[in-house]
């Protein structure tokens, strides 16, 4: 039997974000030799499980996002210590100073998610990007091994450390609740955190002056940015912002109804919900980055600018292509099941 230990994420069941899900998945899908044990933010669950589908549950009293997880990560890591798990999945880079003292005092293998090359976001200041890059530094040097979510971070963490990771995306067929109706009503759909790195004002300025519906949905009371955002463009008859939906059957009905879907991400590595979104063969309008070319494999329809934007929805539009929607299906059938990715940790394991 062998000993997975997980740290990094709020926890499960499931109820944050992208790390969340693959947890999820990956105790979903485990093999009957493997064990997990999760840690879990203690204040983000009103009923304490001691387990979750197989998997055991240890609570910290710490927040696992924000400042607080540093030391969420460092205590979960200092935990393993008197545990002794056979490995330790480690998800993010915020406990990664810490790591060279965990490898001194245990023989725990380590194996580090370094997610989406977090210190470069937009939202940090200096010196939190500072630190995060030190942090990812110490991760890549003090694991056993190092998991990237896209071929891009992989040549990034190539380059950058001289070190050579594992290409592991993540999986998304958990968003097909039930069997797709191949049918699609007359507006594009664009879901995502409201964050100037996910390119909302640019959709938002192309669409604008687009006739096509648009259905944007995400937290945008969360921020002064959402705020912004919703102002100037809530008035819009025909673009309709909607609230966070986290209920993956609601989901499924704006994904399975939708004719084109806009995805805005430029940072990140492998963005769940576009690889989500690939399942349903809808054509799909990515921002033109390397990350969002590989999780697509170049089969996409890409745009850098709100009136590249606008031509390509034009071009959409006026030459339905059913063919992208087929590619994007293939694409996410064959690398993109969780099936196939619950595999691929275990091999690694």
């Amino acid at each position: 039997m062998k000993k997975v230990f997980v740290v990094g994420i709020v926890g499960l069941p499931a109820c944050y974000g992208g790390f969340e899900t693959l947890v999820e998945n990956l105790v979903e899908q485990s093999d009957p030799a493997i064990t997990y044990t999760v840690f879990c933010s203690k204040s983000n669950y009103t009923t304490l499980l001691s387990d979750h589908k197989g998997a055991k549950l240890q609570y910290l009293p710490l927040k696992a996002n924000g400042a607080q997880s540093v030391l969420y990560d460092i205590l979960s890591l200092l935990k393993t210590l008197y545990q002794r798990p056979d490995v330790v999945l480690v998800l993010g880079v915020s406990g990664g100073l810490f790591l060279p003292f965990f490898k001194l005092l245990s023989r725990s293998k380590v194996i580090v998610n370094i997610d989406g090359l977090e210190w470069r976001r937009a939202k940090w200041g200096r010196l939190q990007r500072a630190f995060l890059k030190f942090s990812e530094r110490a991760a890549v040097r003090f694991s056993d091994a190092v998991i990237s979510d896209n071929q891009a971070i992989y040549e990034y963490v190539l380059n950058e450390y001289g070190h050579a990771s594992h290409v592991i995306a993540y999986g998304g067929d958990h968003a097909l609740t039930k069997s797709i109706s191949g049918q699609g009503q007359d507006f594009a759909l664009a879901l995502c955190r409201i964050e100037p790195e996910n390119n909302v004002e640019m959709i938002l300025e192309a669409f604008s002056i687009l006739d096509m519906p648009l259905r944007f949905i995400g937290n945008w009371d969360n921020s002064s940015f959402g705020r912004q955002m919703k102002a100037k463009f809530g008035d819009y008859p025909h673009i309709d912002l909607i609230d966070p939906i986290y209920a993956p059957e609601q989901l499924f009905e704006f994904r399975d109804q939708c004719r084109v879907y806009i995805h805005g991400h430029s940072a990140g590595g492998t963005n769940p919900s576009l690889v989500e979104m690939m399942f349903f063969a809808k054509p799909i309008i990515a921002y033109d980055c390397d990350f969002n070319r590989f999780t697509t494999d170049s089969k996409a329809r890409y745009f850098d600018s709100s009136v590249a934007l606008q031509k390509v929805i034009e071009a959409t539009l006026s030459e339905p292509d059913v063919l992208i929607g087929k590619n994007m299906q293939s694409i996410a059938k064959s690398r993109y099941t969780w099936e196939y990715v619950a595999r691929l940790y275990r091999e690694l394991y």
